[in-house]
């Protein structure tokens, strides 16, 4: 939902509560939900590991070394007040601020769906919720989720 045009948490939060109150009308169901909030989302990006989801999902491979240059050596310094640190650089991560970040950490973490039919996984930026629709007691998809 996030960083797309015309959504927003709003989307995010009516589509989870239509997709937890739908399965609540079914008798001796129940649900189970687990919000996590990754702090700091774009600093544990791996270039090597976003490189291949990008390849993998038909990203020019061009682009895809462009992208991984583009973090990869970065030189990064701290300034507080009138102080100016020495530089170092990174290899990790994305810059924050960048334009590109969030659209490199909605890709890096594209691949984080829900496995099974009796869970589902909704994401809002670095906001992820797991759903576990469960139906007679059995928590076995939401647990191995």
């Amino acid at each position: 939902f996030a960083y797309r045009g015309n959504r927003s948490t709003e989307d995010a939060i009516a589509l989870t509560l239509h997709t937890t109150l739908s399965h609540l009308e079914t008798r001796g169901s129940y649900v189970r939900m687990l919000f996590v909030d990754f702090s700091s989302a774009f600093n544990p990006i791996i270039p090597d590991i976003l490189t291949s989801e990008l390849l993998s999902l038909q990203i020019p491979p061009s682009t895809c070394h462009w992208i991984k240059d583009f973090l990869t050596n970065r030189p990064q310094h701290v300034k507080h007040g009138s102080r100016l640190s020495s530089s170092m650089l990174l290899s990790t991560g994305s810059p924050q601020g960048c334009v590109l970040s969030p659209l490199l950490y909605t890709l890096y973490t594209s691949d984080c769906t829900a496995s099974h039919p009796s869970t589902a996984i909704f994401k809002f930026a670095d906001d992820t919720t797991v759903v576990g629709l469960i139906t007679d007691g059995d928590e076995a998809a939401y647990r191995a989720e």
